[in-house]
């Protein structure tokens, strides 16, 4: 699994643990949600601060 981070459009490197875990996290939110199935292909989250 591919765990990309961006900041500001500054992409920040990330080693396999957070890697991992942001992907694990990501994924099992996602599919816990109605309508999202386990074939997907790419999970994308935009966070925008207000």
């Amino acid at each position: 699994m591919l765990v990309e981070l961006k900041v500001d459009d500054k992409a920040i490197p990330l080693s396999a643990f957070p890697q991992d875990f942001m992907g694990n996290v990501a994924v099992a939110m996602a599919q816990s949600l109605r309508g999202v199935g386990g074939d997907w292909k790419e999970i994308e989250i935009r966070v925008v601060r207000d």
